[in-house]
């Protein structure tokens, strides 16, 4: 029992005198304390090294080795975000945060006018729309008066519409009052050449009376 006892005492005493040989191999291998092996069969040999050229010795050896890194998988939480992205575990009783703090308004408008001042900036440059149309329609968009892509396309079309009728209709009006003009024109013209012929006409007869 005292043999076994100095045993223990003597494995203690090993211990205790390798906890600087794995503090100076922590600091050369540049690592935890945790993560410093050292060979069991070799301990006589690694208390003797008490400085740092000593463990380099030893590393080199292969009696203190640095554990190798601990596999921390990630497969099972792969797995679980593919099916999160396809729709699952994502009801009622996973969600913490309110629908505002999930994705907040302000994200939503964002993208919003983002979206349509690109489609309008894209317009304009295409010289699709003019930069008066543009401005009005960019005012629009800030007012939230289009609720996404499709509204102000449909809105893009019927102001451009409207300003062809009322181009049309100008015009159509132009040509109205061109054709009254050229009419009055040669009204005024018959009737001052029928004048002129009535003063010929009186001219001649003058001298016969």
């Amino acid at each position: 029992a005292a043999r076994l006892r100095s045993k223990e005492q003597l494995q203690v005493a090993i211990m205790v005198s390798l906890k600087l040989q794995k503090r100076l191999a922590s600091s050369v291998l540049k690592c935890g304390r945790g993560k410093v092996w050292l060979d069991p069969n070799e301990t006589n040999e690694i208390s003797m090294a008490n400085s740092r050229q000593n463990i380099r010795k030893l590393i080199k050896d292969g009696f203190v080795i640095k554990k190798p890194q601990v596999v921390h998988s990630r497969s099972r939480v792969m797995r679980h975000l593919d099916a999160k992205r396809k729709g699952r575990h994502t009801g009622y009783g996973k969600r913490k945060g309110t629908a505002g703090a999930r994705l907040p308004m302000k994200v939503l408008w964002m993208r919003r006018m983002r979206v349509l001042r690109r489609l309008l900036r894209k317009y304009r440059e295409a010289k699709k729309i003019d930069k008066h149309l543009y401005h009005s329609l960019y005012m629009g968009a800030k007012g939230n008066q289009f609720k996404n892509k499709r509204v102000l396309m449909e809105a893009i079309h019927k102001e451009k519409a409207e300003k062809l009728r009322l181009k049309a209709l100008t015009d159509q009006a132009e040509a109205r009052k061109a054709k009254a003009k050229s009419k009055t024109e040669r009204k005024t013209k018959r009737k001052t050449e029928q004048d002129e012929m009535a003063r010929e006409l009186d001219a001649q007869e003058e001298p016969k009376a």
